[in-house]
């Protein structure tokens, strides 16, 4: 299944294309859903549909790298929450896309702070929580949604699994727990590997173990592992357990990663930073710091931000960035770090993140710079579909419902 597809061209903005320079009174053309040109002598197909962004900013959708849209429904309580299947430590046959509701609040959100692409991940509770999925913010179906299915596997560390699991007295109740819980999972999934590849070699039937199968292909590389970590020491254990199992590790949330900044530069890990929006409501988030994601920049580490949301509202992704610049950030790595960064470190960059033929017609209008916090996405496309607008003092979205 897939989403309907819009063309449209977008005239006489400020376009910031995000790989490139910007391109003042630039044209962005949007055919059949993918972009087909850029630039300040793009040539408009006769009759196609033109919308004038004189005086506005033109950027690429947004991605929010990390957050829980549709698995933990805003104002619905418990019968909205699917992020966490909270009864089996090792959940790597979980899936978020088998949890998201489309109707949940928070896409309406996404689109009204300029993110058309987001990763959903299973939450923290559990030392392996499941599979992420990258989706589009706009859609009626979460199959016609997908960018790519799945993304990573969502695994954590440090309070939140050994609080859940402590609390029911049983494995993991420690941080030496947790880390053996994933690491007994790796070492059961490489077995699985050797009498599974025995088996077919052989023709022989083999009963088979979903999640043993998604935990191979983080072994061979197909997955990465999203690792929800905040202290240092424990972001040493994920660098540890990483290295002992030779999988593609990225950061998740990384509050105390700046301690450790040349260590994970030098070992080319990814850090997702955030939420950066919130109090210091636990003990392993007491060093939270606006200035995270500058100084790992600074030092090599190629850096997304994230809400989390719905610990913090997904419209407000690109005001973190905005004090991520206050506080010794590029604003050129601010950019990059709600754009092409995140899709890059997820592995669905030839689809979103920057304005580039041939990638997905996602695009935002936004009434000045995005940095600004006074500034504001008026018009918002997916796939060249026109599914936001800001008009009158209230923003609408487009009925992805409507037939016709």
């Amino acid at each position: 299944m897939a989403q309907a597809h819009g063309s449209v061209a977008i005239t006489g903005g400020y376009v910031v294309p995000i790989e490139g320079e910007p391109v003042p009174n630039g044209t962005v053309v949007i055919t059949d859903g993918k972009i087909t040109a850029v630039g300040a002598k793009a040539r408009v197909p006769r009759g196609m549909p033109v919308v004038d962004a004189t005086g506005k900013w033109v950027l690429p959708g947004f991605v929010d790298a990390h957050a829980h849209l549709g698995v933990y429904e805003e104002g619905e309580g418990w019968a909205g929450d699917d992020v966490n299947e909270m009864t089996d430590p090792n959940g790597a046959r979980l899936r978020a896309l088998d949890a998201i509701n489309p109707a949940d609040e928070g896409f309406s959100d996404a689109l009204a702070g300029g993110v058309t692409s987001c990763v959903v991940k299973p939450g923290s509770g559990n030392p392996i929580g499941g599979q992420t999925v990258a989706i589009k913010t706009w859609g009626r179906i979460v199959d016609e949604m997908v960018i790519k299915s799945p993304a990573s596997v969502k695994s954590a560390l440090g309070e939140n699994p050994k609080r859940v699991y402590g609390d029911q007295r049983k494995l993991p109740s420690t941080r030496l727990g947790v880390a053996a819980v994933i690491r007994s999972a790796l070492t059961h999934a490489q077995d699985y590997r050797v009498r599974r590849d025995a088996a077919l070699k052989k023709k022989e039937p083999f009963e088979r173990d979903l999640s043993a199968e998604v935990l191979v292909k983080v072994l061979e590389g197909e997955l990465p592992w999203c690792q929800h970590t905040h202290r240092a020491d424990d972001i040493s254990t994920a660098i540890r357990l990483s290295e002992e199992f030779g999988y593609r590790l990225i950061i998740n949330h990384a509050t105390e990663a700046y301690l450790l900044a040349d260590v994970i530069a030098e070992r080319g890990i990814a850090c997702i930073v955030g939420p950066l929006f919130h109090t210091r409501s636990k003990v392993e988030v007491r060093n939270r710091s606006m200035a995270t994601a500058g100084k790992l920049a600074n030092a090599g580490v190629t850096v997304a931000l994230t809400t989390d949301h719905p610990v913090v509202a997904i419209d407000f992704l690109v005001h973190q960035a905005t004090f991520a610049v206050r506080e010794g950030m590029s604003r050129e790595d601010a950019l990059r770090a709600i754009t092409i960064n995140p899709a890059s470190i997820l592995g669905f960059a030839d689809r979103v993140g920057s304005l580039t033929r041939g990638k997905d017609g996602d695009v935002a209008i936004w009434s000045g710079d995005p940095l600004d916090v006074l500034q504001r996405a008026e018009r918002v496309f997916v796939s060249g579909q026109d599914v936001y607008r800001y008009a009158d003092g209230r923003g609408v979205v487009s009925n992805p419902y409507r037939v016709g």
